[in-house]
């Protein structure tokens, strides 16, 4: 089993980045997928989620009307497009997979300063 992110790096305040998380190992499209976070000294934090077939999304209040999930599950792939990103959106973003197990990947950096 495998979930590997991508796309993450810096970026200026007001900029944009899409990230990737590749599944491989289990059926995907049976699973919820989520994006969290985690920032120096902080907790882990949801930031959104996606159901299996891709048909209802949630997001925290943070990142409403900035962020977007989607998911190809053709693909194996669920995407996170952030928009109009903060320094305060500077964090680790992981991608987790839940149905009857849970699984979590190993993260990528998103820096977003000036």
């Amino acid at each position: 089993v495998q979930l590997v992110e991508s796309g993450g790096g810096l970026v200026q305040p007001g900029g944009s980045l899409r990230l990737s998380c590749a599944a491989s190992g289990f059926t995907f499209s049976r699973y919820i997928m989520s994006w969290y976070r985690q920032a120096p000294g902080k907790e882990r934090e949801l930031v959104a989620v996606i159901t299996s077939a891709g048909g209802s999304t949630n997001y925290a209040d943070s990142v409403k009307g900035r962020f977007t999930v989607s998911r190809d599950n053709a693909k194996n792939t669920v995407y996170l497009q952030m928009n109009s990103l903060k320094p305060e959106d500077t964090a680790v973003y992981y991608c987790k997979a839940n149905f009857i197990v849970t699984y979590w990947g190993q993260g990528t950096q998103v820096t977003v300063s000036s």
